[in-house]
């Protein structure tokens, strides 16, 4: 770091409002399906009606008498374009025009062209498929699926964890408890569209879709249609909602790329919500089984995590919590494993805090249940097992404050006033039940590259190739630049959501704020460090000033001892109308070809549990309250509160409502969101918002977060803590707690429904 730039603030950041708020509450702000596009064609998919067999003939002639229909994209043509890849960029690694094998209900067979949208769909229709039929496999249970160790058969799963003698110490426990777990499919809903619209100017591709990796997208987008990566661009300004769901690309978008190429003009395809149920990833449903064994005094002395997931026939996509669930607590000894079953389903993909939100929902139902096997409170019990190192490598946590979110959650919530005794509390027709869990995200950074501009009125641009997916990174982005360059907010520019900027890795893993901050705070310092040398140099309006001792604030360099000059008077000394920095990140530990892989489209996270160092984790703690009706078992939940640590804090508005955001969504995890499953067919039943249930404002009453101060210097030069994917990872246990408190009943297998509570 420069020795003329200040140490990064380690307060929270001003709560201020979001940079581009105007453009998007005025609908200003276009997103991709938005772009007004001359001479635009429009796409639709058809896709299959069976869930595994062969495609024997495509019926095509009723669809290209409807008038208007432009073209047809099938089998055949995309013969000279590369399969999809499964891993970082690309969603899966089927190709659904390149082999007439279906893997899934849903695979896209045919996209239909036309000039209208209306024409497009109805064309889409009529198209009719003749299939080799065979049974498919639909879930757990079904015949005919195959199971498969995670280790060693996925590149997402690193091992399984494990430390000590399991064995022996749950055999010698005095008190233990073996208990099984699920968490159902569970379908992103975004309220914007999967779309994508491509055109060519020439040799040059450019794709206007929702995405969170458009520097990854773009490499595999190049290889895929074997082109020049030089001559692709993506382009995806702002996102309507994405949380992992726009984080892999696709094979719809070379679809879109080759029927726009064919035709000779721009081609938009919008994803119908149903649709989207089969051509996009999902949450994996996912069973646990885990056993814990204690001393009298409520020590855990033993831990063991199994895992099942659904994946697809072709990927070893894998969920993989056990990572986190083994580095929760002091157990002692611990046994992990993790299996993949191989089921006729569309590969399943990231959704919200991936691993953590099904493992350690099982994780703290469990803790749960110890607490009650022990005749010990839920807070204490956990206070007792606090680690002082994790228990897998025995390394220190750079920072844990799990035990101060605990103490300021319960006091906001007033868990002193809980009576611990099942059913005791009610208020008239009402049961009352009290639950808390721990939430717990891995803390990551990538390497990531931006370029600052300052100018000699003051203003800054940054640009990035990050994305705005509604965390607020174009604001936390602005932020830095001014602090870093003295300059209020105002005068900053973030242009960002485009493959033509710096590279910046995906937009996942909560690690966009850390990473995005840290590239822009180097850069930051580069161009201050330039304006310092050029205002103590000679002839400079600072000369003789030593650049260490020089502040910028509010336009001006100032020296300790009294002198300061106008940001444009250095300027006018330089000779020059502006400074401009390219700077490049490059996270502790990472190497030079990390940096090499990110201009590729690859992004390589450092931090978590993966540094020799130190364990990388943000915590909290949350405390639900729910109220049962005593005669219909109707369940509300009118209070929660949680705290969280997440180190520096960048913007306090903007970080609350992610984390407030994240427990809504939890509560949603846990009384309405799950993806119906016809084990007949392997169809996806309730493909809409009518009958895929998502709480709405009638279920979220008073909620509350409190930011918990944190200082860890150890994480990044940001000091930043991702907390995007934190505050819905604890929310389901603490509901599945508070219920078990107000009726007896454990409910194991989410979600929790009245039918669970009434039997």
């Amino acid at each position: 770091m420069d020795p003329a730039a200040p140490k990064p603030k380690e307060n929270m950041g001003e709560p201020l409002p979001r940079v581009d708020a105007r453009l998007k509450v005025t609908g200003q702000a276009h997103y991709p399906a938005d772009l007004p596009t001359a001479n635009l064609a429009y796409g639709a998919l058809a896709t299959s009606s069976i869930a595994k067999g062969r495609v024997t003939k495509l019926h095509l002639d009723d669809a290209r008498a409807v008038p208007g229909l432009l073209d047809i994209v099938t089998y055949g043509d995309m013969d000279k374009v590369e399969k999809p890849k499964f891993g970082n960029a690309g969603a899966t690694s089927i190709g659904p025009l390149h082999d007439r094998t279906i893997f899934h209900d849903g695979q896209i067979i045919a996209l239909a062209v036309a000039e209208t949208f209306e024409v497009a769909e109805e064309a889409a229709q009529l198209i009719r498929a003749d299939y080799e039929e065979e049974k498919p496999s639909a879930s757990f249970d079904s015949p005919g699926t195959k199971t498969i160790p995670a280790a060693g058969k996925s590149p997402l799963f690193k091992e399984d964890v494990k430390a000590g003698d399991f064995d022996a110490a749950y055999a010698a426990a005095a008190v233990r408890i073996d208990a099984r777990y699920s968490t159902p499919t569970q379908h992103h809903n975004p309220i914007e569209l999967f779309s994508t619209t491509a055109f060519w100017q020439g040799d040059q591709l450019i794709v206007h879709e929702p995405s969170q990796n458009v520097t990854g997208w773009k490499a595999e987008l190049a290889r895929e249609l074997k082109i020049d990566p030089a001559n692709v661009r993506i382009v995806s300004p702002f996102i309507g909602g994405a949380f992992g769901s726009k984080g892999p690309m696709t094979p719809r978008t070379a679809i879109v790329a080759v029927a726009a190429k064919r035709l000779g003009r721009p081609v938009r395809c919008v994803t119908s919500r149903m649709q989207a149920f089969g051509t996009q990833t999902y949450r994996a449903e996912t069973r646990h089984r885990i056993r814990i064994g204690a001393g009298e005094d409520g020590r855990i002395t033993a831990f063991a995590h199994e895992g099942w997931e659904v994946t697809s026939r072709p990927d070893p996509y894998v969920v993989g919590g056990t990572s986190a669930t083994g580095r929760m607590y002091d157990y002692g000894s611990v046994l992990t494993h993790v299996s993949l079953v191989q089921a006729d389903r569309n590969t399943p993909g990231y959704m919200r805090s991936p691993p953590e939100t099904p493992y350690v929902y099982a994780l703290e139902n469990a803790m749960d249940e110890m607490a009650v096997a022990l005749g010990m409170d839920p807070v204490e019990f956990r206070r007792i097992n606090e680690p002082k190192a994790e228990p897998i490598g025995k390394k220190p946590f750079s920072s844990r404050s799990l035990i101060q979110c605990y103490e300021q959650a319960a006091n906001a919530f007033g868990w002193a006033k809980r009576d611990p005794k099942v059913g005791a509390m009610r208020d008239g027709d009402w049961l009352i039940g009290m639950g808390c869990a721990t939430a717990i995200y891995p803390t990551a950074v990538a390497p990531c590259a931006a370029r600052v501009r300052l100018t000699s009125d003051g203003d800054v641009r940054v640009q990035c190739g990050s994305h705005e997916i509604g965390t607020g990174v174009r604001t936390v982005a602005a932020q830095m630049a001014s602090e870093r360059l003295g300059v209020s907010i105002d005068k900053v520019t973030v242009e960002m959501g485009d493959s033509s900027l710096p590279p910046a890795p995906v937009s996942g893993g909560s690690i966009s704020t850390a990473s995005v901050c840290s590239a822009v705070l180097k850069a930051c310092d580069a161009v201050r460090a330039k304006l310092s040398a050029g205002a103590t140099a000679e002839g400079g309006p600072l000369a003789g000033s030593h650049n260490e001792e020089l502040d910028l604030d509010g336009g001006k360099l100032a020296a300790r001892g009294g002198a300061s000059a106008k940001i444009e008077d250095v300027f006018k000394a330089m000779q020059i109308g502006a400074i401009e920095e390219y700077a490049e990140f490059a996270p502790k530990g990472a190497t030079p070809e990390a940096v090499k892989k990110l201009y590729a489209g690859q992004s390589e996270f450092h931090g978590g549990d993966q540094d020799e160092d130190s364990v990388k984790y943000a915590f909290g703690a949350e405390f639900v309250e729910v109220r049962i009706n005593s005669y219909t078992r109707e369940i509300r939940v009118p209070r929660i509160v949680g705290a969280f640590a997440a180190g520096r804090i960048m913007n306090t508005r903007t970080a609350r409502s992610q984390l407030m955001g994240g427990m809504i969504w939890g509560i949603g995890q846990a009384l309405h969101e799950a993806t119906e499953v016809d084990r007949r067919y392997a169809r996806y039943v309730n493909r809409d918002l009518q009958d895929y249930l998502v709480p709405v404002n009638a279920d979220i009453r008073d909620l509350q977060v409190i930011l918990v101060p944190e200082v860890d210097h150890a994480v990044n030069p940001a000091g930043v803590k991702g907390l995007g994917e934190l505050g819905n990872v604890g929310t389901a246990a603490a509901v599945a707690s508070a219920v078990y408190h107000a009726t007896g009943k454990r409910i194991r297998d989410l979600p929790i429904r009245i039918d669970q509570l009434i039997a």
